[in-house]
């Protein structure tokens, strides 16, 4: 399909309005995590870029890689460096990571950030065996999520952004 599309079958209108439509989903999938949110919305880029084969597009499209690949370096680098800084050692880290995986696939929606933070909780819980140490780290893992999606929601409005003054551009010289 995206092969018709990309040789130019498709009316003008759809090379704008399914790439928006995969961003906007995107970016709902980063607030509630279902899809794989801002993968989503470089896919709807990419969509457009096919579409529309411009320098313009394929300039956008890398510059929304490029924002892709730091929110996810930020999203790692920043959270963790914060929880390490609190005490949460990288073993509590990688258990709670693990956590994390099986809850996604055990509570669908929110299982993964709950399960990260239990895990959190019943590392430091057993490696101190004080609950005020583990609760306060708890807290910080909690402000690390948030964190975490803060910067992915910030990187899928920013490749919204982007995308959105190249698709105005774009479709008025195309009109």
């Amino acid at each position: 399909m995206l092969a018709a599309l990309a040789d130019g079958g498709a009316a003008p209108a759809v090379s704008y309005w399914l790439p928006a439509l995969m961003i906007a989903v995107g970016i709902v999938g980063i607030v509630v995590p279902v899809l794989p949110g801002l993968l989503l919305a470089v896919g709807g880029v990419l969509v457009w870029a096919l579409m529309v084969r411009s320098g313009l597009a394929w300039t956008v499209l890398a510059a929304c890689v490029v924002l892709y690949a730091a929110a996810l370096t930020a999203q790692v680098l920043v959270p963790g460096r914060r929880l390490r800084r609190q005490g949460v050692t990288t073993w509590t880290l990688v258990l709670a990571g693990i956590a994390g995986i099986v809850g996604f696939f055990v509570v669908p929606v929110v299982g993964l950030p709950l399960f990260f933070v239990a895990a959190i909780w019943v590392v430091e819980l057993l490696r101190h065996r004080d609950p005020a140490v583990a609760w306060r780290r708890t807290k910080h893992a909690l402000v690390a999520v948030l964190q975490s999606m803060g910067i992915e929601l910030a990187a899928g409005l920013l490749i919204a952004f982007v995308w959105g003054g190249a698709a105005i551009a774009t479709w008025r010289s195309s009109t």
